[in-house]
């Protein structure tokens, strides 16, 4: 560093440092509350600067509990930083490093909280490709959270091998790519050290190579009902596991209620939380509330972050492990003195607020009187959208344009609306999100209708519906074929065929609503590689099934999952789906597409 820092704020110390930059724990001067401040090299490169920028705008529309919070991107001639939460707990590895195995309750429920923290970065199209126990921190609610997506990047996209090698997926070490599923296996891996006490593999650079691309996976070191979860999760071809976090928490859920019933997760975070307080002492703040403490702690930080720090900053491993010498502090005055000022730690106050729009990170200063201003970040508002007419030819041969209906429709806060594109109402009156700058066409028969905006070869969405009995039981049989209208419709055909691949059901939250994701390849004309072809289908009480479909450049995965969304969201509309239903399914339909992208 050229000794640039950030205004307004006080250094109290380094939780890290390393090739690339470092990490201070600092002080808001007006409101005196606690931040993390991640500093790049005055000498970073452009590339490592638009590192930071990625990881910003992702920390920025990240709506997670389980992933620490942005409060600022500043970049200026010295240098270039992000000023975030400063999360204050144990890492996972100083739990592991200290306690050793933690039971199978309290690791179930450290896999569910990054799964969730995982499942808002996949969301959005971003793989952390670098989970690892350092980058998890354990509060003293015992709910874990992730603390640093240094290098993060978009699905699919190249990563030249990048991650931390005791968890790193087969994917990342022979093609050097990274997806949701990818995170799934790193995670797991997590899972099995927290559960044994020892990691997957051991050995060299290529000893854990050989074993991570041909080795078996270890599930006998975890107990039984565990080894299925385990199984899939480390599967070494990424279309054996779940496609991503949001769709490993569903296994995960069903796995622990089946071995350890219905209140293991609470069992579970009431076991971590005690982990996390006997440590307390560790905690990076406990400097902050107990004199003396800051000195003693500031060179095992500095130890424990060195590994992250050198590859992105050493947030996370800085946040989570300072402190190691401040034991002596005296766990039981660090306790008291942490529960005892509330209102300065509880609370993360920096004084600016992140305003994301447009895929842009803005910084809204806060006035008026208050002496502490409390960080908070705009919410989702329901974008309102004009309504076009889809033109329909009928079975008579003419094309009609039919009314749009209401000129205007205000979307749920579940779909985000991308750029460029627009909502047509089709011919049965649901409406169809797609692409602004083509066209919708629809054709509509005594038994069938179809409609399609733009092409295959650039980006088409298509959604199609049948009337006929031998149609519907096709269709059930293609996309439900584990319904009970599934095995009455095999009954029916006499056979089940289906072209659908990697298909997975989705839990609405409401018995009476159906939803699936698949894989249907184009027949003909597709865009460039790589492109998603997903289909979605929904089925209600009336055993009707109803598909999406949407062919679309990787690159645009987002129409594909506003359209799905959007048409999910219009199949829920008349049941008392809830919203934390309709977000989570919002977030595994985002997943889910960025998962399937093809090469």
């Amino acid at each position: 560093m050229s000794g640039w820092r950030v205004e307004g704020y006080t250094e109290v110390r380094e939780l890290g440092a390393g090739a690339q930059g470092r990490v201070v724990l600092a002080r808001h001067e007006p409101s005196g509350t606690p931040v993390a401040i991640k500093y790049l090299n005055a000498s970073a490169s452009e590339a490592e600067r638009e590192r930071l920028r990625h990881e910003a705008r992702m920390l920025g529309r990240a709506e997670s509990p389980h992933v620490a919070r942005l409060f600022h991107l500043v970049e200026g001639p010295g240098g270039a930083a992000i000023i975030m939460e400063a999360v204050d707990g144990v890492s996972l590895k100083e739990l592991l490093a200290r306690h050793g195995a933690l039971g199978p309750e309290a690791s179930l429920s450290v896999l569910k909280g990054s799964l969730l923290g995982l499942a808002a970065a996949h969301a959005l199209g971003v793989v952390h490709r670098d989970y690892k126990p350092a980058n998890v921190v354990v509060p003293a609610d015992g709910r874990s959270r992730l603390v640093d997506f240094g290098i993060a990047a978009p699905a699919g996209q190249e990563a030249g091998g990048a991650g931390t090698p005791y968890y790193m997926a087969p994917e990342q070490w022979d093609r050097h790519t990274a997806t949701p599923a990818s995170d799934v296996y790193s995670a797991t891996c997590v899972f099995v050290e927290c559960v044994s006490g020892r990691r997957p593999f051991g050995g060299g650079r290529a000893e854990l190579m050989r074993a991570h691309l041909t080795g078996p996976v270890p599930v006998e070191t975890v107990p039984e009902p565990l080894r299925d979860l385990v199984a899939r999760g480390m599967a070494k071809d990424p279309a054996d596991r779940p496609p991503g976090a949001a769709a490993f928490v569903d296994d995960l859920e069903r796995t622990a209620r089946e071995a350890y019933g219905p209140d293991w997760e609470s069992r579970g975070v009431r076991a971590l939380a005690a982990s996390a307080v006997a440590l307390a002492a560790l905690f990076p703040l406990a400097a902050w509330i107990v004199p003396g403490a800051a000195s003693a702690a500031g060179t095992a930080a500095a130890q424990g972050a060195a590994h992250a720090a050198g590859q992105a900053a050493g947030h996370a491993a800085g946040q989570a492990a300072a402190g190691h010498a401040a034991g002596k502090i005296g766990v039981a005055s660090a306790i008291k003195a942490f529960f005892g000022s509330a209102g300065g730690i509880a609370t993360a106050a920096a004084g600016t607020a992140v305003v994301v729009g447009a895929g842009a990170i803005a910084v809204q200063q806060f006035g008026g009187d208050d002496p502490a201003p409390r960080p908070t970040r705009t919410r989702p508002v329901a974008a309102v959208a004009a309504v076009r007419g889809c033109p329909t030819t009928d079975a008579g041969g003419r094309r009609t344009t039919p009314s749009p209906g209401p000129a205007q429709v205000r979307l749920p806060e579940q779909v985000k609306l991308p750029k460029d594109a627009a909502v047509y109402r089709v011919d049965q009156g649901g409406y169809l999100i797609g692409p602004a700058s083509a066209s919708c066409s629809g054709s509509l028969g005594a038994n069938a209708g179809y409609n399609t905006i733009g092409d295959a070869g650039t980006l088409q969405i298509s959604q199609n519906w049948q009337g006929s009995v031998g149609n519907i039981a096709s269709q059930v049989c293609m996309y439900f074929p584990n319904s009970p209208e599934g095995a009455k419709a095999k009954r029916d055909l006499g056979d089940c065929t289906s072209d659908v691949r990697a298909r997975q059901d989705v839990p609405t939250g409401v018995p009476a609503l159906r939803l699936m994701l698949g894989v249907e390849l184009p027949n003909g004309q597709s865009p460039p590689s790589p492109y998603v072809s997903v289909t979605m289908a929904t089925m209600g009480s009336n055993g009707l099934p109803n598909p999406v479909g949407c062919l679309a450049p990787a690159s645009r995965a987002d129409m594909c999952d506003a359209a799905f969304t959007y048409w999910f969201v219009q199949a829920a509309q008349d049941t008392k789906i809830t919203k934390a239903d309709l977000d989570r399914v919002a977030a595994r339909i985002a997943a889910y597409v960025r998962s399937a992208a093809r090469y």
